[in-house]
């Protein structure tokens, strides 16, 4: 069984930054696939980011198209913990955050919240204008 617990969500303002972080228990954290995603009100669950270990130290990370090119999905196998690093927020980032397991752990990379197996309790973040 893996636990998930996201922490790092706040309050920010537009075009700045916040770290995400989730902590994971369990020993076989390596081989899942660590994903995020996040809901605002009114709205359906979607994806934002996952990293998935393709061999080795090689990792593989892909993005929604709203996201790509301001955040950066991480994970740091030692620790239990995968991270979103977000910069040049923006109000329609404003959600709560949710981070997810996937057992599969095989490409290609899970989109869908229904593939993902463990869910954090998520963590608010709220972009100001």
């Amino acid at each position: 069984q893996v636990q998930l617990v996201e922490s790092g969500g706040g309050l920010v303002q537009a075009g700045g930054s916040l770290r995400l972080s989730c902590a994971a228990s369990g020993r076989t954290f390596s081989t899942y696939a660590m994903g995020w995603f996040r809901q605002a009100p009114g709205k359906e669950r979607e994806f934002v980011a996952a990293i998935i270990r393709t061999g080795g130290s090689t990792y593989y990370a892909d993005y929604a198209d709203s996201v790509k090119g301001r955040f950066t999905i991480s994970r740091d196998n030692a620790k239990n913990t995968v991270y979103l690093q977000m910069n040049s927020l923006k109000p329609e980032d404003t959600a709560v955050y949710y981070c997810a397991a996937d057992r599969r752990g095989t490409l290609p990379i899970g989109v869908l919240a229904s593939l993902y197996d463990h869910w954090g309790q998520g963590t608010q973040v709220t972009v100001s204008s």
